[in-house]
């Protein structure tokens, strides 16, 4: 099956699970396209592509927390065929204790603990980590939400044997995400994304994966009550993202302003 009817047939399950929308509290999902020159890593030959990038993007929360997930279908302009892309995606649930005691647990600018659990997995790569750890819920003015989660990052790569990735040893990741409206007039705008610290490790052939640092930031501006009269539907703008150490590749250190349109239903 091609690529891409791959990615439409991942989106279409997922809906089918998501399908009973009266469970969730509210539910917000995305179509992002983006276009820009990415690096690749010396150990995977080195160089830099313009790249396309389309992601489905879905946030929720119900009765005893909130989901996260996206799926990326990347695909460069060398490859002069669009079927010829891969696919990754990341979920992450997150277990509010405040909403599971039904108690109050800020204290002072937290507004909440939760328990995290995360699945990161790569198709061509073979890539597959699990992130169990936990989340506090900041209540900071003017921000729609801003997280800090602390997760173990638990290898469990099919490796070089199954022909992905090499498996690597265990380690750790601090992630920052958040989101800030704000006006201009009557223009509105965002500010939404994230920033993550990756321990160092070894991968199964000996060799140092780095630690390394991912910021992924979206500047967005709501164009749809210009385009169709409704705000928080089409936003257009920029994803600039900054990887040092990409992929625990020392010799790679990446500064991406990549275009970007967003759909929002």
């Amino acid at each position: 099956m091609g690529k891409v009817r791959e990615f439409i047939l991942y989106l279409g399950l997922f809906a089918c699970l998501v399908s009973p929308v009266n469970a969730f509290d509210w539910s917000i999902s995305e179509l992002h396209y983006q276009y820009g020159k990415l690096d690749t890593p010396n150990f995977a030959g080195g160089g830099s592509a313009n790249t396309h990038v389309l992601t489905f993007q879905h946030a929720s929360g119900w009765a005893y927390g909130d989901n996260f997930l996206f799926i990326d279908y990347l695909n460069g302009d060398e490859t002069n065929n669009f079927n010829n892309g891969d696919l990754y995606g990341e979920l992450y649930l997150n277990f509010s204790l405040g909403k599971i005691t039904k108690k109050k647990l800020s204290l002072g600018p937290i507004r909440d603990v939760g328990i995290l659990f995360g699945l990161n997995a790569g198709h061509d790569s073979k890539v597959l980590k699990y992130l169990p750890g936990m989340r506090l819920s900041w209540d900071i003015p003017g921000f729609t939400f801003l997280n800090t989660d602390f997760t173990a990052y638990i290898d469990d790569n099919a490796g070089l044997n199954a022909g992905g990735a090499p498996s690597e040893n265990n380690s750790f990741l601090f992630d920052i995400n958040g989101a800030y409206p704000f006006t201009f007039g009557k223009h509105a705008f965002e500010i939404q994304g994230h920033m993550e610290y990756s321990g160092e490790r070894r991968n199964e052939l000996g060799f140092e994966v780095s630690e390394w640092f991912l910021s992924q930031l979206q500047f967005r501006y709501d164009i749809g009550k210009l385009l169709i009269g409704k705000k928080n539907h089409i936003f257009a703008g920029i994803e600039w993202q900054v990887w040092l150490n990409k992929l625990g590749d020392k010799k790679t250190d990446e500064n991406a302003v990549q275009a970007l349109l967003v759909w929002r239903f």
